[in-house]
């Protein structure tokens, strides 16, 4: 039986993923606006296509491609996290140091709680290889925060 899902169920999807989703955004592009925007269009092609609502990591990576498109035209491709205190700014920093494929990963599976199954499937990648490079994000921001 096919996955049909309402108009609300769509509402009340998006209002969930949204804040997720304009996070991962936020890697590309300098302004909230423009996230918003990416995650906008990426959501309503997904809709359109009629995909399986739960298919999260299909979702990640259309609003990947949307964002990769738009930060083509910007280059800028670091994360832009808002900073309300000295920790934050030190973490946000920290995972700005990381390679850009593990920083990816780190950021849909800490803070958008994605599965390494649909990172995998965001990415293009082996679910392998994105427990990897979430394992090697994870050690490099451990290094970083040691006392020396």
């Amino acid at each position: 039986m096919e996955n049909i899902a309402s108009h609300e169920d769509w509402k009340s999807c998006f209002s969930e993923l949204a804040p997720g989703l304009l996070l991962f955004a936020r890697q590309w592009v300098r302004s909230r606006a423009d996230a918003e925007d990416i995650v906008q269009e990426a959501f309503v092609k997904f809709w359109r296509r009629n995909h399986r609502i739960d298919n999260r990591g299909l979702l990640y990576a259309g609003t990947r491609r949307e964002a990769e498109a738009v930060s083509e035209s910007e280059k800028v491709v670091e994360p832009q996290f808002e900073l309300l205190d000295e920790t934050q700014f030190a973490l946000a920093a920290a995972v700005e140091r990381l390679p850009h494929e593990q920083r990816e990963v780190l950021v849909m599976k800490i803070w958008n709680e994605l599965t390494f199954a649909e990172i995998a499937c965001a990415m293009g990648i082996s679910q392998n290889t994105a427990a990897s490079r979430y394992r090697y994000a994870l050690a490099a921001l451990k290094r970083m925060f040691q006392p020396q």
